[in-house]
């Protein structure tokens, strides 16, 4: 089945204490049909035996480096949900002829993030990243509705954070990337960006970069709005504020048609509302919850034991890339993919402190936040 024999031989790399296998990034090739789960690495000895517990992986290393020189691999997960090491590790896992499958955001700026892809590239091995709901339900219900003309033809479609503690600067960075990944798989490329971010009230300056409470890169401000140009003339949105999540359940994206309005919201139960109350969505409306059928499954693979959206997505979101790394093509969550989406977020900042519409895509490939 792979390349290499009769199954797909895998590893997982994370660092317990720094950002970990991520959401699950070495679960996901436990009782895939022709696929082995054959080493972690971890440099925390107690993470080490854990990961290896749980993913079913028959030994485990401290250095990665080490693994992937030992184990024959064929794919490989890069889990740390920080991104400081993402570019190396992917490299070191590309130049051993490994596929890969890593955790989000993909790099700290655009400067890792085309050294990831092109890494990938001049190895000839495929990367898919964890933008799960391109995956699951009722995201692949709505992409088919909106392809159907199900709502008319689209106007505009906004996007939500998830507007916790992290609101604003972190939360467009960490939680914006599934949002903006969402919007362009929806909605296509954007074609320019316009952000505008404050603190406190008053726009940011590029002195009020912080580290987040993990360190994927610079985040700045309490508050974000930005807008984007999409093809045929849509439009869009994406805002943060920070704690208003006490107001309800935020994240999620908006899809307003001439002919109806669709709201999808992230979560372990995401739920897809449909409204046609010939009214401005902005004023509400009356929405139904449309029931949705679960995703299909792997086929003979044994059932995930659970609901959650980023266990089913990471499975399907692997499975993928087996498929895509056998036929040569691109997996759909693609580290381009994943790419542009944190290109969209960098893209707020960069134009807010411009002062002006950035197109995409971005010529300064270093991050805005940055001490220039």
């Amino acid at each position: 089945m792979g390349k290499k024999g009769k199954v797909w031989r895998a590893g997982a790399i994370g660092h317990t204490g720094a950002g970990g296998f991520g959401h699950g990034l070495h679960l996901p090739y436990k009782d895939l049909p022709g696929v082995e789960m054959i080493a972690v690495a971890d440099p925390d000895e107690a993470g080490r035996q854990k990961a290896m517990a749980q993913s079913g992986a028959r030994r485990s290393y401290a250095d990665y480096r080490e693994m992937l020189a030992k184990e024959d691999l064929d794919v490989v997960s890069v889990g740390p949900r920080h991104t400081l090491a993402h570019a190396e590790m992917v490299e070191a896992a590309a130049q051993s002829g490994c596929h890969v499958y890593c955790e989000k955001p993909l790099a700290r700026d655009l400067l890792d993030a085309d050294r990831i892809v092109g890494a990938c590239c001049r190895h000839g091995v495929r990367i898919a990243v964890s933008h799960q709901s391109r995956y699951v339900e009722p995201f692949l219900t709505a992409r088919a509705m909106l392809q159907r003309g199900e709502i008319g033809r689209l106007l505009s479609i906004h996007g939500r954070g998830k507007e916790d503690h992290r609101g604003g600067g972190e939360d467009l960075l960490t939680l914006g990337t599934h949002v903006l990944d969402m919007m362009r798989y929806l909605a296509g490329d954007p074609e320019w960006v316009f952000g505008h971010v404050t603190l406190g009230g008053r726009d940011i300056r590029r002195e009020d970069a912080a580290q987040p409470t993990e360190p994927v890169g610079p985040v700045a401000g309490d508050a974000v709005t930005a807008a984007y140009a999409f093809p045929n003339g849509v439009r869009g949105t994406f805002t943060s504020v920070r704690a208003q999540h006490l107001r309800g359940r935020r994240m999620g994206v908006s899809l307003v048609g001439t002919e109806a309005t669709l709201i999808l919201r992230y979560g372990k139960d995401a739920t897809l509302q449909l409204s046609r109350t010939p009214i401005a969505p902005e004023e509400g409306g009356q929405f139904e919850t449309l029931g949705i059928a679960q995703e299909p499954t792997v086929a003979n693979s044994t059932p995930l034991g659970q609901t959650d959206m980023l266990f089913r997505g990471n499975r399907l979101a692997v499975w993928d890339l087996l498929q895509a790394a056998e036929s040569g093509r691109e997996p759909i969550s693609s580290g381009k993919d994943a790419r542009s989406a944190l290109e969209m977020v960098l893209g707020v900042y960069a134009s807010h402190l411009a002062g002006c519409r950035l197109r995409f895509p971005l010529e300064d490939r270093r991050h805005p936040l940055d001490p220039r």
